[in-house]
């Protein structure tokens, strides 16, 4: 019999790793670990390791959940590093006890093979997550009610307010992570492998290890401050609870219910829901943390009462779902893009096979995204937070569409990597937004790659010229848009903010007879001749969109010393 890796090797069942590329092979059914738990079945796989349904042979085989944390690392101060932060996790979790959060029950290390691995061991849940009860019922034409939701509110903001009490923010809540359990239609927060406890002397939570940091969070769930600057508040989890509410009651993905390019939420067209609860949702989505709700409480306070409170109906879904923290049933279709946890690793080491080529970047810090869609995290970058391999999240493809950059690379055409990057440091384009965007663009390229990550083998030499190609484009396009060396230095952290600032001046009067119209136009009209068919509506703000924001930026300032 042969079992299969998560690349679709091919191995004997008897192998723990796979013979072809090294990644931990999937434990077998009966398998015993630790001398106590036989596992029945995989679960789920997660970004860390997967889950398995086990037996507890020292508690009259209780069911439980084995979470699998597997780091991929072989030095040793590399696995202490892991090993703190395995315990820091399993500490936060032993800290937590409420009957709306799977209890956590032990954590071990064991030695499978050659190699270290740790496990956590916690409640195993029987129901059915949100994600799965709202396809249910879209497959009706239906979505969830007002009531419902409201009463669903009534029932998880009260753990939202016990883990804020114990000064722990979940980061990560979306309706992949919330499960309503069958027993006592309660809904169930899971999924803690984000969680994070807040210092005792701070109002935020922004992780620092051995010099590096992790951004998470779903994007479209996760507000600004979690997603692009790692600021997490206790409120931030609020942010993304509301978020949630609106999936729910729309049926949409949280890209269709927020405006980017007006940098607000579509009340009245995509979101209809009575004028209380949409205040309440209002607050909660605040784009400041000091304008949200301080915590749960208030929102308990102003929630309106249902005119019928009932629970969401559950018999719809017939097969059962077991759902543990991480991952998703094994074999299960491919979840949608919103179920995505985006993870960010700043301050990292170059992919190995850009090593050779450091001096190019001037020893500056790069950013990697996992984005949806959009492009993959090099295997070889995965000396990241504590040393830890980084989930490699399967995502869907972008559509094999024109790319305005990249061309086939051949002849005269080709160019190396280091005049590349050397050109890209002259320009003083930052490496982060650099590297984000050409990745985006080369996989979009190439969608037969399904996100593999590039090597320094041989025989992907050409594949590596495609990049660097991809790269020198990205580049001309930007020496083609003419912009200030100020707006080529802050590619990258433009928001929908700077946006703001640029329209209140304009309207103020601060910009001259120059409205937010002319903005509009002129902008669109050098980005069109930059990227032509480009959907503006669909560009993606860390990447393309920075560069339509670099152009209203060079504009404003025009605009500005015109006056």
């Amino acid at each position: 019999m042969q079992v299969y890796c998560s690349k679709k090797h091919a191995n004997s069942s008897s192998n723990r790793f796979c013979i072809h590329c090294g990644e931990p092979l999937a434990l077998a059914a009966g398998q015993i670990v630790d001398n106590r738990y036989r596992v029945i079945r995989q679960l789920g796989q997660g970004g860390f390791g997967r889950t398995y349904l086990a037996e507890d042979t020292k508690k009259s085989n209780q069911t439980c959940v084995l979470k699998e944390f597997a780091p991929q690392v072989t030095e040793k101060q590399d696995l202490q590093k892991a090993r703190e932060l395995f315990e820091r996790e399993a500490n936060v979790l032993k800290k937590l006890n409420h009957p709306q959060i799977p209890m956590f029950h032990n954590s071990f290390q064991v030695t499978l093979g050659s190699k270290e691995f740790f496990f956590l061991v916690q409640d195993y849940i029987d129901g059915d997550n949100f994600d799965k009860l709202l396809e249910e019922r879209q497959s009706q034409g239906k979505s969830f009610t007002e009531a419902e939701i409201i009463n669903f509110l009534e029932k998880i903001l009260p753990v939202l307010s016990y883990i804020h009490s114990q000064d722990v923010v979940h980061r990560d809540i979306s309706p992949d992570n919330l499960i309503w359990r069958r027993s006592d239609n309660l809904p169930v927060l899971i999924d803690f492998g984000g969680v994070k406890q807040l210092p005792a002397s701070q109002g935020f939570w922004f992780t620092q290890l051995a010099g590096n940091y992790t951004l998470l969070g779903k994007k479209g769930y996760a507000p600004e401050e979690q997603l692009r600057q790692g600021k997490v508040y206790k409120n931030s989890d609020l942010y993304s609870l509301a978020v949630t509410v609106l999936v729910l009651l729309t049926g949409k993905e949280p890209q269709k219910l927020y405006d980017s390019y007006q940098g607000i939420w579509r009340w009245g067209r995509e979101i209809n829901v009575s004028f209380k609860l949409e205040a309440v949702l209002k607050k909660m989505l605040a784009y400041k943390p000091s304008d949200r709700y301080q915590n749960a409480d208030q929102i308990l306070k102003d929630l309106p009462s249902p005119d019928v409170t009932k629970a969401p109906v559950t018999h719809l879904t017939k097969i059962k779902t077991m759902i543990v923290a991480p991952g998703r049933k094994a074999g299960a279709i491919v979840s949608k893009l919103h179920n995505k946890t985006q993870v960010a690793s700043q301050k990292l080491p170059l992919p190995a096979w850009l090593r050779p080529f450091a001096v190019s970047f001037g020893g500056t810090a790069i950013v990697i995204l996992t984005g949806a869609g959009t492009w993959a995290v090099v295997n070889s970058i995965i000396k990241g937070v504590s040393s830890i391999q980084p989930p490699q999240i399967s995502l869907p493809q972008l559509p094999s569409l024109p790319n305005p950059i990249a061309q086939p690379v051949s002849g005269k055409d080709k160019v190396s990597l280091s005049q590349v990057l050397s050109r890209r440091q002259q320009l003083e384009v930052p490496d982060s937004f650099f590297i984000q965007t050409v990745d985006e663009l080369f996989y979009a390229q190439k969608p037969e790659l399904k996100g593999r990550s590039l090597s320094s083998k041989p025989e992907d030499a050409a594949l590596r010229d495609e990049w660097a190609n991809v790269g020198a484009g990205l580049l001309n396009k930007i020496e083609q848009a003419n912009l200030s060396t100020a707006a080529r230095r802050q590619l990258g952290s433009y928001t929908e903010r700077n946006y703001d600032t640029w329209r209140r001046q304009a309207r103020s009067g601060q910009l001259g007879s120059y409205t937010v119209n002319d903005l509009n136009r002129d902008t669109n009209q050098k980005f069109d001749k930059l990227f032509p068919g480009q959907d503006r509506g669909k560009l993606n703000p860390n990447t393309l969109r920075q560069v339509w924001y670099a152009i209203a930026s060079d504009q404003v300032s025009q605009a500005r010393q015109s006056r």
